[in-house]
């Protein structure tokens, strides 16, 4: 049964892969906050990445007439 098959499947991958520790343990999560504080981590986070600027890669090629 095909179902029944998706199923075991998704069961599976909720039991082995969706929890914090499977993010952790491959380095995913870069900190853990307090939802107190959510609001203050996100402001000082934009502030941060306010002045931020990235510059664009030159063109590797270019677009010739026909």
């Amino acid at each position: 049964d095909p179902e029944a098959m998706r199923r075991k499947m998704v069961d599976e991958y909720k039991a082995e892969l969706m929890h914090p520790y499977y993010a952790a343990e491959r380095g995913l999560v870069h900190d853990v906050i307090d939802p107190a504080e959510t609001r203050d981590v996100l402001i000082r986070s934009l502030a941060m990445l306010r002045t931020k600027h990235a510059d664009l890669p030159s063109r590797k090629h270019g677009n010739p007439p026909q």
